[in-house]
């Protein structure tokens, strides 16, 4: 038999995307995200950029699709297209640019008009390396998660912290509400699919069910 490559046996793809004004570190993030480096020359994106990578959440393999989209404002009709059928997002700003901070509301009603209500959304304070810059302090930034409904840290695309933990954060709790059975992947632009993985387990037990009522309804 061919052998599985296992990095692309998995139980669930889940769509995500990084949105956020220009500047913010988005494709910085998803660059140390995906190469675990920093990404020394980044330009603006122009349109959207795409990157994947496969995860270990509480014991499932998730794939995620990442759709970095460009912040600035003359993309964003074309960025807005590829928010639809997005199971989360990282919504980002950075802490030193009270201006981006501003910006988070119009982000976030984005998100949850085009993608879906239901979007898992964690905030994310970026360039937490440059503390002494700090335009938005972690207190403000973290009421402005609690009142709509986000979860919240502060990342530094540069050294790595916490950038990890930002997407897989996002990842878990689409898990559990998938296992709570608030999200339902099979919904039209849930955002989730069934990976190889899960599809045969799903598949078997109602594919016999399915053979036996045929036979019978002679």
């Amino acid at each position: 038999a061919a052998r599985v490559n296992m990095s692309e046996t998995y139980d669930f793809l889940f769509k995500f995307l990084v949105i956020g004004s220009a500047g913010t570190g988005k494709s910085c993030l998803l660059h140390q995200f995906i190469e675990n480096k920093f990404k020394q020359d980044s330009n603006h994106t122009i349109g959207v950029e795409f990157g994947s990578r496969v995860v270990n959440v509480g014991g499932k393999t998730v794939k995620l699709q990442i759709w970095d989209t460009a912040g600035q404002e003359r993309f964003r009709s074309v960025t807005r297209s590829y928010y639809r059928g997005a199971a989360g997002a990282l919504l980002v700003y950075d802490i030193t640019s009270r201006e981006t901070y501003n910006a988070l509301t119009n982000w976030l009603t984005d998100a949850r008009t085009l993608a879906s209500p239901n979007i898992i959304i964690i905030l994310c304070g970026n360039k937490k390396d440059l503390d002494a810059d700090r335009e938005v302090t972690f207190l403000e930034a973290s009421r402005f998660a609690q009142e709509n409904e986000l979860m919240f840290l502060e990342t530094s695309a540069l050294t790595g912290e916490n950038v990890e933990e930002g997407f897989l954060k996002c990842a878990r709790t689409i898990l559990n509400k998938i296992d709570s059975g608030e999200l339902d992947p099979e919904r039209m632009g849930s955002g989730i699919q069934y990976g190889d993985a899960s599809l045969r387990q799903l598949r078997q037990p109602r594919g016999t069910t399915a053979q036996n009522k045929q036979q019978c309804s002679c």
